[in-house]
């Protein structure tokens, strides 16, 4: 069955400054993965795809709070800030939802959204650059939104399959 897409899913701009389409596609990623989860319970989020995996919509919406958290406040921001789900610095320990509910998970989620968007906003140009120690190089603002709508859009991919999977909806 296809999904209805909600009103607040607003298409990136045909035409546009390069700032303006970049945050309208990450918006529009970032509503994808939330669209995805609508209207299930917390036992259907947390549904794992196949074994040996453990993943959900709900560790995706996990993990994506975690990469928000990790290019905005820690790269970007330079913020000394712990992961969420993980004492190890393990990003993939975000996909383990088995004990997480959709309150919990998209609170920090969207926390981490709002973060993110204060920080890009308050930067003054995309050409900010900040060092990326896992690449041993400066890259800069551009390269993490371009980064970020990349990372969504995979695991949109994922969360496609996942929701097919809980009850046969799908959509783009």
């Amino acid at each position: 069955m296809a999904a209805t897409e909600p009103a607040d899913r607003v298409g990136p701009p045909l035409t546009g400054g390069e700032r303006e389409t970049l945050r309208a596609y990450l918006d529009f990623h970032r509503a994808t993965l939330a669209w995805k989860c609508e209207g299930l319970t917390d036992e259907e989020l947390r549904r794992q795809s196949s074994p040996p995996s453990t993943l959900s919509l709900l560790g995706l919406v996990r993990h994506m709070a975690e990469v928000e958290r990790h290019w905005f406040r820690r790269t970007f921001g330079g913020a000394d800030v712990p992961h969420l789900w993980s004492d190890t610095h393990d990003f993939q320990a975000a996909y383990d939802a088995s004990g997480s509910t959709r309150d919990e998970a998209f609170a920090a989620w969207r926390a981490e959204v709002e973060h993110s968007r204060a920080v890009e906003e308050a930067a003054e140009s995309l050409e900010v650059t900040v060092r990326v120690e896992k690449w041993e190089e400066d890259a800069s603002l551009r390269l993490l939104m371009l980064h970020m709508i990349h990372e969504y859009a995979r695991h949109n991919g994922h969360a496609d399959f996942l929701r097919e999977a809980v009850d046969g909806t799908t959509g783009a």
